[in-house]
């Protein structure tokens, strides 16, 4: 029987990895999305057996991706594909899901491989393959995003709590991410949409065109010329952000003043 099976990672290295790792299962057939809206696509209109999905991504990331689907009728199983994050991971064994460590490797692989097997030949409509994936979804606090942030650091991937980030800005066609003491590309997110997307929820606050704050990282603040906000953040250099006019509204609600 063919498995057809869906990657979904933003990364193309990523993607392109795991594709060549399925190639040595004969009966495996493979389609790529870098998104989770392109995922979902697929899924509705395709319906694959399984999918292994990245949990990072911006806009829509893994989580967003398995909500919507499991209400699709029969949805496809899932594999999650992760670098390494303590919370993920500890939310994937507390429930049994099956998930894989990037790099991936091939012995793994392997094991997942034969469990998803074994779940496709019990599987029947209707019912439920992977019930601990809505223990997952369960477990998760309101669906908030992860708290670790990815960036490059050095040629490697560095996982950073959102609460040590100050402020992300837009340098050129990079997102950069500051924290009290340092300056990091981020990693896998390419626009200030994204960042609002991923950090919406918690305390962060989009201030002009170019930047997103942490509000529980803003030390002082006071009014400037055009109706404007000078901010001083709470870093080593104490930064000065501006604060625009049409953001103040917002910047106050936040802050409950």
């Amino acid at each position: 029987m063919k498995i057809r099976a869906l990657i979904v990672d933003d990364e193309g290295p990523a993607r392109s990895e795991l594709a060549y790792l399925l190639a040595s299962f004969p009966d495996v057939e493979t389609r790529e999305a870098r998104t989770g809206g392109s995922a979902l696509d697929v899924i509705r209109e395709d319906a694959p057996d399984v999918v292994f999905l990245d949990i990072q991504m911006p806009g829509r990331d893994g989580f967003d991706v398995l909500r919507e689907a499991r209400q699709y009728p029969d949805p496809p199983l899932f594999v999650f594909v992760t670098a390494y994050d303590r919370y993920a991971i500890r939310a994937f064994e507390m429930n049994a899901v099956d998930y894989l460590l990037k790099p991936v490797m091939a012995e793994r692989l392997a094991v997942s491989m034969e469990r998803v097997q074994k779940l496709l030949d019990g599987r029947s409509p209707g019912r439920d393959s992977q019930p601990e994936l809505g223990d997952l979804l369960a477990s998760l606090p309101g669906g908030e995003p992860l708290p670790k942030l990815s960036v490059d650091a050095n040629g490697r991937i560095q996982l950073i709590d959102h609460e040590n980030i100050v402020y992300f800005e837009l340098s050129g066609r990079k997102i950069v991410v500051n924290t009290y003491d340092e300056s990091f590309p981020c990693h896998g997110l390419a626009t200030l949409d994204d960042v609002e997307a991923r950090v919406g929820a918690l305390h962060f606050l989009r201030i002009n065109r170019g930047m997103v704050v942490n509000l529980n990282r803003v030390r002082e603040f006071s009014p400037w010329t055009g109706g404007r906000y000078a901010l001083i953040m709470d870093d080593e250099g104490s930064t000065e952000l501006t604060l625009s006019r049409g953001r103040v509204k917002d910047f106050k609600q936040r802050l409950g003043i």
